[in-house]
């Protein structure tokens, strides 16, 4: 089993220990509530295994069966926390408000957070940049997870939003898919619907390498809209050299050969799906690290979500932007979700980047956050 899907199972049992408990406290027959429960974690198999093979499904099927179910699926998990202060106030009843509770801030965001995107606006200082580039915008995009629960129709509506900006080059920084190979032709239409003064660019996610599909498919489709997938390469534009790795998790990175063709004193963007990629890059004089990955964590706590998401239980760079010495890494919210398709605290968003030129520094920064 796969490190993403342990975790899943770990949180499945969590939070199905909550519902058998909040069950019980209803006053469901002791006899009965792990049949329920049983039931409920034998559907997560069955949605689990729909999500791994990335399979094509009717919008009814997915209105009325898989956003329902993973709506409880993380009610469960959310009532985990909100119990432990129920449990203080209301002993009796605390399992049952706090998986109400939990269902309510779920089917928010399953039905709304998820599906409203915004846009977000961030300046990076890169020294020594060129006076002409001052100013120099960059659409990023990145985790789009096209595929069962994220429609080709959303996709769509995010390129739209982020040709409105004008931006002078527009990135899309991995996980294109949800998985498998079925929406391999969605996804590179929302590719190819990107459009800039510059050019479009991709860099290959874990997701796209998904069930041995090797990602060849969908590279080919996706160039065949115009968009240049950047797997171990790079290219120059107006002074800028635009650098892109491929995927970590399938041992296919290499920086090294992406910096070996980086020419001499030019400033560099890299695009690296995953933010664990930083460190090196910025060993290796990158000036700006584009990366997703992360989702923001995907569930957050509202108005903290830099400092207080899941994927802070295991990594440090999980949303926004951070320094170190001379490079800089912006790490996209992301757009679609991963595994369950709900979204908390934190928004899925076009990132708007604007370099600006800062002085260049006598001394190394230290990694700020």
């Amino acid at each position: 089993m796969s490190p993403f899907m342990t975790r899943l199972a770990g949180l499945t049992t969590l939070g199905h220990v909550t519902f058998l408990v909040a069950l019980v406290q209803l006053g469901v027959p002791w006899w009965l509530a792990p049949v329920i429960a049983t039931a409920s974690v034998a559907m997560f198999v069955n949605r689990a295994n729909v999500y791994l093979r990335g399979e094509k499904r009717s919008r009814l099927s997915i209105a009325l069966v898989d956003v329902p179910y993973f709506i409880h699926w993380t009610a469960g998990f959310l009532a985990i926390p909100i119990a432990l202060v129920a449990l203080v106030f209301v002993p009796r009843h605390a399992f049952p408000l706090s998986y109400g509770v939990g269902l309510v801030l779920a089917a928010y965001g399953a039905i709304v957070r998820r599906r409203v995107f915004t846009v977000k606006r961030t300046t990076v200082e890169i020294p020594g940049l060129d006076p002409e580039l001052d100013g120099y915008r960059i659409a990023h995009l990145s985790d789009l997870h096209i595929g069962p629960w994220t429609p080709r129709s959303w996709g769509l509506r995010w390129a739209r939003a982020a040709n409105a900006l004008e931006c002078d080059l527009a990135v899309v920084t991995g996980d294109l898919i949800m998985s498998g190979t079925a929406f391999h032709e969605d996804a590179a239409d929302v590719v190819g619907a990107l459009r800039a003064k510059d050019g479009v660019f991709v860099s290959m996610g874990n997701h796209d390498y998904d069930h041995g599909n090797g990602g060849e498919a969908l590279v080919a489709a996706v160039e065949s809209r115009g968009a240049r997938v950047l797997r171990n390469e790079g290219v120059e534009r107006h002074g800028l050299f635009i650098g892109g790795i491929d995927d970590r998790w399938s041992n296919r990175a290499d920086l090294d050969r992406v910096f070996l063709q980086r020419p001499s004193d030019v400033i560099t963007v890299l695009l690296a799906h995953d933010p664990a990629d930083f460190e090196g890059a910025a060993e290796r004089g990158a000036h700006l690290v584009l990366s997703g990955h992360t989702h923001g964590g995907q569930l957050a706590l509202p108005f903290a979500a830099r400092h207080a998401n899941l994927g802070r239980l295991h990594r440090r760079h999980t949303l926004g932007v951070y320094q170190r010495g001379k490079s800089s890494l912006v790490v996209h919210p992301g757009l679609g979700t991963s595994g369950p398709p709900v979204r908390l605290g934190v928004a899925p968003a076009i990132v708007e980047i604007t370099l600006r030129a800062s002085a260049p520094l006598s001394e190394p920064r230290p990694e700020s956050q």
